[in-house]
């Protein structure tokens, strides 16, 4: 890769800017995106050189696997092959926002993205310019802190462009990102809630959410026997 390589920084509210840089995207491009914590390095599911090219960007230990941003929860059923029945039920409480789910991946998805365990990760961002650009790059795309790995993430384009201008393609300036602390990661499975990561969202508020959820969309033995009375 080329040093005198240097990204075209474009302003999110430029026109046509969220569509030339979701083509970027769907071309086999790496670009920077704004998203809910921190800039990310982003690159399509279908190119699997963008992908190599994250690791490559970033020094990232190849054994650690991407995580996925997706445009919306309908875009779960077209990563996963098997997905806990109540999975959906928390999805709609926490998303768009800072929970990462972990859940079994479809065959064949890129081993960039998809653990040793045939899990994916897979979240969608609160943040609109995020979700518009995946959406119009195909509704998912890999995703990782914009920074060289061991170092602080980028809030910034400016900061991006200063750590990685010289091996990005693009970067979508939307502002100044809000930081903080990282999404949670979980895996719900078998009625239960596993802890992967310790993030912005306590892992108990989504274990009781999960089990308030999980009992309001089933009725108690009383219910049912009305329900199959009355039917």
């Amino acid at each position: 890769m080329s040093d005198d390589r240097r990204a075209v920084v474009l302003a999110a509210n430029a026109p046509d800017a969220i569509a030339w840089t979701a083509e970027a995207i769907a071309t086999g491009k790496v670009v920077a995106i704004p998203t809910d914590t921190v800039y990310g390095i982003v690159a399509s599911l279908s190119h699997p050189e963008a992908l190599a090219r994250i690791f490559e960007i970033k020094a990232r230990d190849p054994r650690r696997v991407l995580p996925v941003l997706i445009s919306s929860a309908e875009q779960v059923e077209h990563l996963t092959a098997e997905l806990d029945p109540d999975v959906p039920l928390l999805l709609a409480t926490f998303w768009p926002g800072p929970l990462t789910v972990v859940v079994t991946a479809l065959p064949g998805m890129p081993a960039s993205v998809a653990g040793t365990d045939g899990t994916i990760g897979l979240r969608v961002p609160n943040h609109p310019t995020a979700i518009a650009v995946i959406e119009h790059a195909g509704g998912a795309v890999a995703c990782t802190s914009a920074n060289l790995s061991g170092e602080l993430p980028a809030r910034t384009a400016a900061d991006v462009f200063d750590a990685l201008g010289a091996r990005l393609d693009l970067i979508l300036d939307g502002g100044p990102t809000p930081g903080g602390t990282p999404s949670t990661v979980i895996r719900a499975t078998g009625g239960t809630i596993s802890l992967l990561r310790e993030g912005a969202i306590p892992i108990e508020q989504v274990r009781r959410t999960w089990r308030e959820l999980r009992a309001a969309s089933r009725p108690t033995p009383g219910q049912s026997h009305l329900m199959r009375k009355g039917g």
